[in-house]
């Protein structure tokens, strides 16, 4: 039975940078807190739980002074910041470095004396973490759409800012702004597009990788967005495509009577628990050889 592990599966870049700094800040710390899940992957969450990372949410973040708190890579909005600075908390900001420029330029594009009767709009999923961050750049007015079939929340008389999630698909923010610029006849229309390429890249890569395997195993925190987004990726061009949480998950039936088996996963996937599937899958293999 052929095995493989897709090489471009794996933590991107700013969940990578959070965990080193969580990591490191607890080398010389028996405890810190981290707002939200530093990765929506329960395997890795609770990893570095073992190593004293305490997750809070918003509610209790709220609540506390002088202590520190780890921001992770999805990134805030300038309230939580505010709150920090009045109530003694430092912050470890581990905003990803896309995220934050995003955020900045929305933020200097509302400050303008142009954008007043400017609407913004973001390409998102409502209440995702990072939209969070992004709506609060324009003080809770920016207008969050999932799909085109929430345009009609737009009024076509004003103009109109579209910017997309970074871990959103590219297909669907070019769709969405194809279908503002054919509505919005007599306004202008600005079209932003930042999609985070590392993400964005994954789609044809997830593929092309997808297509050559028998069954596919994709391994993903429940929570994951962009997990949900790439297995959909997946099952559309191989149906026979599982999607998992953990090993425990794996039904030993799936890999009956298959010959190639291709392991793939999320931004918020470890390497390790790739690896670990894979083991797992070897194991099943063998006792089928038996």
């Amino acid at each position: 039975m052929i095995i493989e592990i897709d090489k471009n599966s794996g933590f991107c870049f700013g969940v990578v940078e959070a965990i080193r700094k969580a990591e490191e800040t607890l080398q010389q710390r028996d405890v810190l807190y981290c707002l939200g899940d530093i990765v929506h992957n329960e395997a890795e969450v609770e990893r570095l739980t073992q190593k004293g990372l305490v997750t809070i949410d918003h509610e209790r973040f709220f609540t506390m002074k002088d202590t520190t708190v780890l921001l992770r890579a999805h990134g805030e909005p300038p309230s939580t910041y505010e709150y920090a600075r009045q109530n003694n908390i430092q912050l470890i900001d581990a905003t990803c470095p896309v995220v934050l420029k995003l955020q900045q330029r929305i933020r200097k594009g509302r400050e303008s004396d142009k954008m007043e009767n400017t609407q913004v709009v973001i390409y998102g999923k409502k209440n995702h973490a990072e939209v969070n961050g992004l709506v609060g750049q324009t003080n809770g007015k920016a207008i969050v759409i999932e799909n085109v079939d929430e345009i009609d929340k737009i009024d076509f008389t004003r103009p109109i800012e579209l910017y997309s999630q970074t871990t959103k698909d590219l297909e669907g923010f070019h769709l969405l702004a194809d279908e503002l610029k054919r509505r919005a006849k007599d306004v202008p229309v600005k079209i932003h597009d930042t999609v985070c390429r590392q993400v964005a890249n994954r789609i044809p890569a997830i593929q092309k990788f997808s297509a050559r395997f028998g069954l596919i195993i994709f391994v993903s925190g429940q929570k994951s967005s962009n997990g949900k987004m790439l297995f959909y990726i997946c099952q559309s061009v191989n149906p026979n495509s599982k999607f998992i949480s953990s090993i425990g998950e794996i039904d030993e039936q799936w890999i009956t009577g298959i010959d190639s088996v291709g392991i793939c996963g999320a931004t918020s996937t470890p390497k390790n628990l790739l690896e670990d599937v894979a083991g797992a899958v070897r194991q099943f293999a063998f006792k089928l050889l038996k």
